[in-house]
């Protein structure tokens, strides 16, 4: 049986759910997020709490139950505390600002890249080197922040590049000359 599928998810005071069939939507003081899930599942809600139940022990009840469960705890967890990913420009001249709502980076190309911001994604420039991406849905805070570490990964030879924090880049050595 799935560990996690099983785990009842509380819900704070200020936070709202509400499931019509296999429509979830949670409010609460951060936003709203609106998901729909597995017809499969039923949910038993009580005042503060939420518990996923799989009809049958099937291989595909199995596999959705642990999903659908993490997936409403994010939405509980996004509207409540909200997501953040926080990135760091490595390199000489990297440097990130904020234009309005969007986000410029200047890292090593012959132009500044600008990221525009999507609904319920927010920016942070901290220093000129970290980059804050904050919302209250963790798959776009996600997204969002893999999109911007595409624009210039790290390599592997100096450790240039752009990468999340506390994120270890294994490093070559380079050629030897005689």
């Amino acid at each position: 049986m799935s560990r996690v599928g099983k785990k009842i998810i509380e819900i704070p005071s200020d936070v709202t759910v509400t499931i019509d069939k296999n429509v979830v939507t949670v409010k609460g003081p951060k936003g709203e997020l609106t998901k729909e899930l597995s017809p499969e599942m039923t949910y038993k809600q009580e005042e503060n709490t939420l518990e996923v139940v799989r009809p049958s022990d099937s291989i595909k009840d199995r596999t959705n139950h642990g999903t659908t469960r993490a997936l409403i705890n994010n939405m509980v967890q996004g509207v409540s505390k909200g997501f953040e990913k926080t990135l760091e420009l490595v390199g000489v001249g990297y440097r990130a600002q904020m234009q309005g709502t969007n986000l410029v980076l200047n890292v090593g190309y012959s132009h500044p890249v600008e990221v525009k911001a999507e609904d319920g994604i927010s920016f942070e420039v901290e220093k000129n080197t970290t980059v804050k991406v904050a919302g209250v849905s963790k798959e776009q805070v996600g997204a969002t922040a893999s999109r911007i570490r595409d624009i210039r990964p790290p390599e592997p030879y100096k450790g240039k590049g752009i990468r999340y924090q506390g994120e270890y880049v294994r490093r070559k050595e380079g050629k030897t000359g005689k």
